[in-house]
């Protein structure tokens, strides 16, 4: 097992869909910004890690005050997440086997055991891994008019989340693959499969939400509090 972790975090973009007059990642969740919950969710589970964050050249909210990390950097942001990430992979002086596990900034609820499972499983999976939930909703096909034309099966169907992680060699070859065939894609598993690998899926918490549109910050905020609730009931 790689005992050298790295955490990325892609924190570049714009969050348009909020509808906001700054990113989403510094929209206030609670009494702090979202990136500052999520980082604390992180430095929780790895204390020791090395924190790379991407960040936009012209970015005049960030605060490195927020950052809890002992050893971190920051990095340009790209045009898309893949070349955030790739530009982090770039950046540091990572071993070939070190654990690089890439996590959305705008997922301030994932908690510290699913962390640290998928830690566990991206370890031990040569291939890497990444947390998902299975599909639970019926599913459905559209078309350009928006009227519903076919049912999927949802047999083997997950959600991906993140953190998704995988070896340092890896990762690269598999984003760098990607640009060089111009494709782009939208997580690190999709990359890595186009290699003809395949990361093993890891259950997660159907509650590690990902923050896009203005109504997620209040469901955020009472899952935080759900679980702040749960951990309190727990020491009793």
């Amino acid at each position: 097992m790689s005992n050298t972790v790295w955490l990325i975090v892609p924190a570049a973009g714009q969050g348009t869909r909020m509808g906001a007059k700054k990113p989403k990642q510094y929209l206030a969740l609670g009494e702090q910004p979202i990136l500052v919950h999520t980082l604390n969710r992180l430095y929780a589970a790895f204390p020791t890690a090395h924190l790379v964050l991407c960040l936009d050249n012209d970015d005049g909210w960030f605060n490195p005050e927020w950052v809890p990390f002992a050893d971190w950097q920051r990095v340009s942001g790209g045009a898309e997440r893949m070349d955030s990430v790739l530009n982090a992979l770039h950046a540091i002086k990572a071993q070939e086997n070190d654990m690089v596990m890439v996590h959305d900034v705008a997922r301030p609820c994932v908690t510290a055991a699913d962390l640290l499972a998928l830690f566990r499983a991206a370890n031990e999976h040569p291939s890497g891994a990444l947390l998902a939930m299975p599909v639970a909703d019926t599913m459905k096909r559209a078309n350009a008019e928006l009227l519903s034309t076919a049912t999927e099966s949802r047999e083997g169907l997950w959600h991906a989340l993140t953190p998704q992680g995988f070896r340092y060699a890896l990762l690269r070859r598999a984003l760098e693959h990607a640009v060089e065939h111009q494709c782009v894609v939208t997580d690190e598993a999709s990359a890595v499969e186009a290699l003809g690998e395949a990361p093993k899926l890891v259950s997660g918490r159907r509650d590690n939400l990902k923050i896009t549109h203005p109504d997620d910050l209040a469901l955020a905020t009472a899952i935080m509090a759900s679980q702040a609730a749960q951990v309190a009931n727990a020491r009793l």
